[in-house]
This record gives C-alpha cells, structure tokens and sequence, in this order.
C-alpha cells in the first residue's frame, strides 16, 4: 500500500492507493500516530484503495475514536467494493463518508 500524506494547517489527507490489510494496516497506523498531534481533521481518500480487510478496518476505527476526541474524520470517494464491507459490517452507520 501506498500513502500520500498532505497537511494544511490542522488538516491531514491522507490518499491510500492499493490494499488495507494485515500486512499494510501497521503502515498506516504508524502514519497516523506521528501526523495526528495538533490535527483538527482527518481526511481519507479512498479513491486508489482496493480492499480493506479486518485489521484495516480496526486501524480505521483506532482512528475514527482518536479524531472523535479531537476533530473530525471522513472517508472520500469509496469505491463500491470497499463500501459493501463498510455497509456489511456496520462501518458505514459510523464512519462519515462522503
């Protein structure tokens, strides 16, 4: 997996490209621990994403209940299969998605 870190001020996007998974998600979460101190809102890309599998979606909601304390998260531009997983296992009811 590839991610593109951008920051304007107390936004953070980040723009994952390929798989979330159990092999990747340690990269993001890791990404996510050294970019989030002082950060008011986070945005997702999901645009290039391909799948996400369950210890992505535990990184996601790791980060769902940090930026929950401390600003915002959303998810953009979700591709159809990566959505069916959200929708299938209740992301989607607590995740903002735009």
């Amino acid at each position: 997996m590839q991610i593109n870190v951008t920051r304007n001020g107390s936004v953070l996007a980040l723009a994952l490209e390929g798989r979330l998974d159990a092999l990747t998600s340690p990269e993001l979460e890791n990404t996510l621990k050294k970019s989030l101190e002082g950060i008011d809102s986070l945005v997702l890309d999901f645009s290039k994403l391909d799948y996400v599998s369950s210890a992505g979606l535990r990184t996601l909601l790791s980060a769902h209940k940090r930026m929950s304390a401390q600003g915002s998260m959303k998810m953009t531009n979700v591709n159809e299969g990566v959505m069916e997983i959200f929708k299938m296992t209740g992301f989607a009811d607590i995740l903002l998605i735009e």
